[in-house]
């Protein structure tokens, strides 16, 4: 997909690169990252504008760009607009790998596909998966979750 104008393209893809980011740079190094990531767009407009799936390119740029300004903590429940978030949830996803919580908060939260979570992490769609499941077990784990009823 071509994108002809940044401007419009910079609205819809910030609030979702800012999200995107939280997993691995918390609240504020999230929106300190996607900031990074669109001045980089935008200085590299005319390659970005024919990327198939720019984002997770983008992602990556942000990732790079703050990687020493890196802040890995989640923010609590209440600042993610979901106040009957499990009290415990936060913590558990903190004691994931960044990996794997890096790929449950794009699937889950962010609700990327598998394919746009590969190519942001640089990884194949299968592992993906395997990162997805092996975080969703240890969740189940630490949160106590019995999946057998």
């Amino acid at each position: 997909m071509i994108h002809t104008d940044f401007d419009d393209f910079a609205a819809e893809a910030h609030p979702r690169l800012r999200r995107a980011l939280i997993a691995t740079r918390g609240v504020d190094g999230a929106a300190d990252a996607a900031a990074e990531a669109l001045a980089y767009a935008w200085e590299h407009w005319d390659r970005i504008r024919v990327m198939d799936r720019p984002l997770g390119y983008l992602f990556r740029v942000g990732q790079s760009k703050t990687r020493s300004r890196r802040q890995a903590c989640l923010p609590p429940p209440e600042i993610l607009g979901v106040p009957d978030l499990e009290p415990k949830l936060v913590p558990a996803l903190q004691s994931l790998p960044e990996q794997q919580r890096t790929v449950i908060w794009l699937v889950h939260a962010c609700q990327w596909t598998h394919a746009e979570v590969a190519e942001a992490l640089d990884i194949t769609a299968s592992s993906v998966a395997t990162h997805g499941s092996r975080a969703l077990m240890k969740l189940r784990s630490l949160l106590e979750v019995d999946c057998s009823a």
